[in-house]
């Protein structure tokens, strides 16, 4: 220890400030085992210095979702790689206050229980715990050292005996009434990237109060302390049992509006998993509902690594690739992909030319919402449309917004992430039940829609233009599972009236107008990156853009100023984000991403089209304005 505060000591001027101070705070907590400080020892002999700065500049943020970092140091010293798995897994996790490993984990997880049993107070009763983990680096070790955590810490925690996604764990904490659950992922971020999500009671990711909360509760945790959970013992945790899962499986029939008419006109796809969770449980729900998809097996093993794409994320053409060739060999209709932790769905689908298309979150999204809202209205399941509601976020298509006022639903517009979707779920459940005086849990799917509409809102569709959608209100996060056998019950649909995926899509742009959006998003990595991304947020803060793109602004609003109320005038909390509209009726929104090093510009046009010659065209007009404003937004950043 006393040659790595030397080292230190010589380095000084050449790491930052913030770095020097937080190893050192690090160190006096004296909880580092031998191997961790080996390898500080060795960055510094070997002068790493932007290495050390990008582990030490800042601590890894426990905000209101969890936390997500590196596990693996863009330089990774010996003594953490020892001995590496088959998949490249070194044998400890990169050592950094900005880094996922095994301290931040313990910590975080310390933090959560003590708030749990705070929350649970007066009422008494043992925290219990739910939890789920991915097949990236460390994951296991992970997910296990949480669970370890908490029941040394005398809580009874529950844990999948391998990989599972994150829809199944919201699922699960409601499912086995846990007080929180955690999930060990990075969802689509690069292999070297793992995160942790929480959970509360609800199934959905916590929210305020509940996130201050427990962000409070982490903040009190000592360093010296977290050495004492460093060791991982199951011998008190549970394995969450056979009959929770099967409940998952069987909840996901209630997506399902017109069983016969897939079950008569099954369509033909293939399905990748592109190595996750997915390959748990999308093929089982997809045989379940009596189809035959096809698989491209090389991405159907769970790998760490990725090995096959650049980036596990199914918004991209080139992670679809391997897809796309196995829907040429096969003639099938569409190609669905999940990521990671299986909460995104990305699709391909062929054209009425035979043309192979990728389509966009927000299509995906508005074909979901279309289908579900008008197929809903003609089963009868919506009897009453103002009662009833899509979620979705700020940054997601204007398009569903048309598309729900069209029928009479409500549109209700949120922050991004999918935990504000989650927690209106939550408030529209806790008034139907203050109206029943029961539980909702003693009534049907069916039933539930029709007292929904009664007394509370029914929920019919969520989603987020990042690839997430959901169908019911029984999971509380986003859910590829359910999306899969979502989408494949409107192909069969489509099927059935000898209409393609394109022509519908185009039928919704005649009626409503056509709508496109493109998202920028730009990387600024390590603390230089982080400060350039603040500094410019800041900055649009204090002084609103005037005009982008050639054209003057009509309206800008803060989100972290204005007072903004949703359409259940619910008021909107504050946060660091900006949304412009043009006075041509084009739009923009300004926000840094929550889980990644950069920025995010989203883009949105609207055109007139009211014929398939005049849609054409503002196809194209949408096309290049979108490009002329992002253009111009990534110039001044």
């Amino acid at each position: 220890m006393s040659h790595l505060k030397k080292l230190m000591s010589e380095a000084s001027g050449k790491i930052m400030e913030s770095s020097a101070a937080n190893i050192s705070a690090w160190l006096a907590e004296n909880f580092l085992p031998e191997w961790a400080v080996d390898a500080l020892v060795e960055l510094f002999e070997e002068g790493r210095y932007e290495e050390i700065d990008d582990r030490f500049f800042r601590f890894l943020a426990f905000g209101t979702g969890g936390m997500r970092g590196r596990t693996i140091g863009k330089s990774p010293a010996m003594a953490e790689l020892g001995r590496q798995s088959e998949q490249g897994t070194p044998e400890h996790a990169a050592v950094g206050a900005n880094n996922m490993n095994d301290f931040n984990v313990v910590r975080a997880t310390m933090g959560l229980f003590n708030y749990c049993k705070s929350h649970l107070g007066a009422v008494g009763g043992v925290p219990k715990l739910a939890v789920a983990y991915d097949v990236r680096h460390f994951s296991k070790r992970f997910g296990e050292l949480a669970a370890s955590v908490w029941a040394r810490m005398g809580g009874e925690a529950y844990i999948f005996d391998s990989p599972r996604s994150t829809p199944q764990l919201s699922f699960t904490v409601r499912r086995l009434k846990t007080t929180a659950g955690i999930v060990i992922t990075a969802s689509h971020n690069p292999p070297h990237d793992n995160g942790y999500k929480v959970y509360f009671s609800d199934g959905a990711q916590a929210i305020s109060p509940h996130a201050e909360g427990i962000v409070g509760e982490v903040g009190k945790v000592a360093w010296s302390d977290v050495g004492k959970f460093l060791e991982i013992d199951l011998s008190g945790v549970k394995t969450v049992p056979a009959e929770a899962e099967e409940d998952y499986v069987k909840s996901i029939e209630n997506c399902v509006i017109d069983p016969e008419v897939l079950a008569a006109n099954k369509p033909k796809v293939v399905y990748t998993s592109v190595h996750g969770t997915g390959a748990a449980m999308c093929p089982r729900v997809m045989r379940h509902f009596g189809l035959e998809p096809h698989f491209v097996e090389p991405q159907m093993k769970a790998d760490s690594r990725f090995p096959t794409v650049r980036q596990p994320n199914p918004e991209y053409a080139e992670t679809l690739s391997m897809g796309i060739r196995k829907m040429r060999e096969t003639g099938a209709e569409c190609l669905m992909a999940t990521d990671p932790d299986a909460d995104r769905m990305g699709v391909a689908i062929r054209a009425r030319s035979g043309e192979i298309r990728l389509l966009t979150g927000n299509m995906i999204g508005s074909l979901l919402a279309d289908y579900r809202i008008s197929r809903m209205i003609e089963k009868g399941i919506i009897s009453d449309p103002s009662k009833c509601a899509i979620i979705k976020t700020f940054v997601t298509t204007p398009l569903q917004d048309k598309i729900a006022q069209s029928y009479g639903v409500k549109c209700v517009n949120t922050l991004t992430g999918f935990k504000w979707i989650g927690g209106r779920l939550e408030l529209y459940r806790r008034r139907l039940e203050e109206a029943l005086g029961k539980s909702a849990d003693e009534y049907s799917y069916l039933e539930r829609a029709k007292l929904s509409q009664e007394h509370s809102t029914f929920f019919v569709f969520g989603g987020e233009e990042s690839y997430g959608y959901l169908g019911t209100d029984l999971v509380r996060d986003k859910d590829a599972n359910s999306a899969v056998i979502m989408f494949c019950e409107m192909l069969g649909y489509l099927k059935s009236k000898g209409m393609t995926v394109d022509e519908y899509l185009d039928s919704i742009y005649l009626k409503c107008g056509y709508y496109l959006e493109s998202l920028r998003s730009v990387y600024r990595e390590g603390a230089a990156g982080a400060k350039q991304i603040q500094d410019f947020l800041a900055n649009l803060g204090e002084c609103p853009l005037e005009s982008v793109g050639g054209v003057k602004v009509a309206k800008a609003v803060n989100f972290a100023k204005d007072e903004i109320f949703d359409a259940d005038g619910i008021r909107i909390p504050s946060e660091k984000f900006y949304f412009y509209t043009l006075e041509n009726g084009y739009s923009f929104a300004v926000r840094g991403s929550g889980t990644e090093p950069k920025i995010k510009f989203y883009a949105f046009a609207h055109e007139k089209a009211e014929d398939s010659a005049g849609l054409a065209e503002a196809k194209k007009r949408a096309k290049a304005e979108l490009d002329r404003i992002l253009d111009d937004l990534e110039a001044r950043f």
